[in-house]
């Protein structure tokens, strides 16, 4: 075999090699190391408001890391009292209507049995007596056996159910400190942001820190575009519901197309999980009207979802509409809802490490012209 394959093979195999180990380390690395590199991811995105407090108001590093991390901490803690606020005052409200709803409900379903129910069991009574003896212990002994499946489902179900109960109460131990230890690296790995880099700079070769500084650029646009997307999305799936409430005169409808709108994140459920119900409720309850309404509303939140989404999307990104719809399609189906994000920013990485030509540095390594590192 010729020398140049054999050294283009050894080559290939290098690199291979050396990003299974770096995959490797890094995935044993994380599960010791989470809580500081969550700390780190923190770090990243809160850098510009450090450096904004710093420069402008001349706070010094180490204040001005604090402040961004309380400030950050405020919006969220805002942001779920005001979510709770509303879900108590929704609460409030359906205390009062749900007992009324609860009679309809059951006065329906009193003459839906009396009506469909008793006679088709007498039909099917009827039916079971004139068959043969062993006819009957046939169909008895199927009934038997679905039962004892169904018995068993249930009892499989609340024994997981119970036992995990011990391990759900000790994840909140683990979480608080996990939360207090990515806090305390957020702040000292901001307080020494451009120390580390420096750092980081002496230890990566000059090829390789100029890649990776192209590849977090670009990976931070495309983050903040994603994070602004799916703002955008969930901000114009809460207007359209709400515009279409008022126009129903429903109650509460500020608080039903905030909560719609964020239950739109979730995939497969989103916005059925509160109109599906709703529109059956209502049907059964003879407002056909507003069943109706709600039907029509929740058809055109679901066709502008799917005609939205790929296009905001792409265009906060910066990707193809079509790559950006597969990298989804993909992600969804690997990874479940996570895949929802981690599909678009592996696409970004992987784009993003082509602008950098690192697949062709690399490429060109295994070919011998050019090294990876200079």
């Amino acid at each position: 075999m010729n020398s140049t394959y054999i050294y283009r093979t050894i080559r290939f195999l290098i690199v291979i090699g050396l990003v299974a180990l770096a995959l490797l380390a890094f995935f044993f690395l994380s599960k010791v190391t989470y809580p500081f590199i969550i700390g780190l991811i923190i770090a990243f995105f809160i850098n510009p408001l450090v450096n904004f407090l710093e420069r402008k108001a001349k706070f010094p590093r180490a204040l001005a890391v604090l402040v961004s991390i309380i400030f950050i901490l405020a919006i969220f803690a805002g942001l779920i009292t005001l979510l709770i606020a509303e879900i108590v005052s929704g609460a409030n409200y359906l205390a009062n209507v749900v007992p009324g709803h609860l009679d309809t409900l059951i006065d329906y379903l009193e003459k839906f049995f009396a009506a469909q129910i008793i006679p088709l069991y007498n039909q099917l009574t009827s039916l079971f007596n004139n068959l043969d003896v062993g006819q009957q212990d046939t169909i008895m002994s199927n009934i038997q056996n679905v039962g004892k499946n169904i018995g068993s489902t249930v009892g499989n179900f609340i024994q997981t159910f119970f036992g995990n109960i011990p391990d759900i109460i000790s994840w909140f131990p683990n979480a608080a400190s996990v939360l207090i230890f990515a806090l305390l690296g957020t702040f000292f790995i901001s307080k020494d942001w451009y120390r580390l880099s420096a750092l980081g700079a002496k230890l990566l070769p000059k090829r390789a820190m100029i890649s990776s500084r192209t590849v977090l650029a670009d990976l931070k646009k495309a983050l903040f575009g994603f994070i602004k997307a799916q703002l955008t999305l969930i901000s114009i799936t809460t207007v359209i519901i709400l515009i279409g409430l008022l126009v129903l005169r429903v109650n509460y409808a500020i608080t039903i197309a905030l909560i719609t709108g964020i239950v739109d994140i979730i995939p497969y459920l989103g916005t059925g999980a509160i109109f599906v119900p709703w529109i059956i409720y209502e049907a059964i309850s003879g407002d056909m009207g507003l069943a109706i309404g709600l039907g029509i509303l929740y058809v055109i939140v679901l066709a502008q979802r799917q005609i939205m989404e790929p296009k905001v999307l792409s265009s906060n990104i910066g990707l193809d509409p079509l790559a950006t719809l597969i990298a989804l399609f993909v992600g969804f189906k690997l990874l479940g809802f996570i895949g929802l994000i981690a599909g678009p920013v592996t696409l970004v990485i992987i784009t993003t490490l082509h602008r950098a030509n690192v697949f062709k540095d690399i490429w060109l390594f295994i070919k011998g012209k050019e090294k990876i590192i200079k």
